[in-house]
């Protein structure tokens, strides 16, 4: 099928027409995403509200599945964890004398460091950021410019993506555990030194990994993950330390080799989270049509 005009012009004139057309559909394009850009902070200060401190915050379980090795609750707000309480039946962690489990407990002391979610702050930087482009491109710059409108789509598309990203949670925007350990001192009491305490973003669910730890001396014998402490004690009756993703391996954590002996990793979902990663999810893909929209108006022969 083909197009004709009828009744037929000149080139020159053809092309000045063409221009024109091609002017106005810009002209429209870009008053319609001036609307568009409104939606988008209304859904970008939804994400910020659901990230931002509320007053109860959101009270998270963590419980480790078919077992009783980990048992717990805390609590965020914002990008921080304010309480928590933990307790843990590890055969590599003995409890208290007279306790039936090992308490990790958040300290509520003034002094304590405070514990923040690190992606969390992420996401609202990035949110924040997202925020600021519109605000420039609305008020401050020149709307009706396409080169700059399309500049300004791809810095929100960029800082949604991040965002996104950061909720997301996989290994490239995570720390890893044993460069970043945690402060013992946030811990009341405090953590012990052959306990490592991690909690992350995954999917837009907190992820909490203990692992517990033995430092690695030059010369230690290790056979099959086990050193000669290990294999002596599960001779003598002991239990036997669950394998792991991680028994052979070995970390430098706080200046020191060290082996993981146990692990245990609970996952619990947030609300708040999910709501948020949904909303980014469908304002990256707005941008993305949007972006794609402009640069075929601009590019027509493209």
């Amino acid at each position: 099928m083909s197009t004709a005009v009828w009744p037929p012009i000149g080139q020159a004139q053809l092309a000045s027409e063409q221009a024109a057309s091609q002017a106005r559909e810009l002209e429209w394009l870009l008053l319609q995403l001036r609307e568009t850009l409104q939606s988008l902070k209304a859904g970008l200060e939804e994400c910020a509200a659901l990230l931002a401190p509320s007053e109860n915050g959101s009270t998270l379980v963590l419980t480790s599945v078919r077992s009783e090795s980990l048992k717990g609750l805390v609590t965020r707000v914002g990008t921080r964890i304010v309480k928590g309480n933990v307790k843990l039946r590890l055969a590599s962690l003995p409890p208290p004398r007279g306790s039936p489990s090992y308490d990790v407990t958040i300290s509520n002391a003034p002094q304590a460091p405070t514990l923040v979610i690190q992606q969390l702050t992420q996401v609202r930087t990035s949110i924040n950021a997202c925020l600021d482009v519109i605000d420039v491109t609305t008020w401050t710059g020149d709307a009706t410019n396409a080169n700059f409108v399309a500049g300004q789509l791809g810095l929100l598309f960029d800082n949604i993506q991040e965002a996104r990203q950061s909720l997301k949670g996989y290994s490239d925007v995570q720390m890893p555990w044993w460069d970043h350990p945690m402060d013992e001192k946030t811990f009341d009491p405090p953590l012990p030194t052959n306990v490592s305490f991690h909690l992350v973003i995954l999917d837009a669910a907190l992820l909490l990994e203990i692992r517990t730890l033995e430092v690695q001396n030059l010369g230690d014998e290790q056979y099959s993950g086990f050193g000669i402490r290990d294999r002596l004690a599960f001779a003598l009756g002991g239990a036997r330390l669950p394998v792991h993703d991680e028994v052979d391996r070995t970390f430098t954590y706080r200046g020191q080799e060290v082996k993981v002996k146990e692990k245990i990793r609970v996952e619990s979902q947030d609300p708040a989270l999910l709501s948020a990663m949904a909303k980014l999810n469908a304002l990256e893909h707005t941008v993305a049509l949007s972006r794609r929209a402009l640069n075929i108006v601009m590019s027509p022969d493209e």
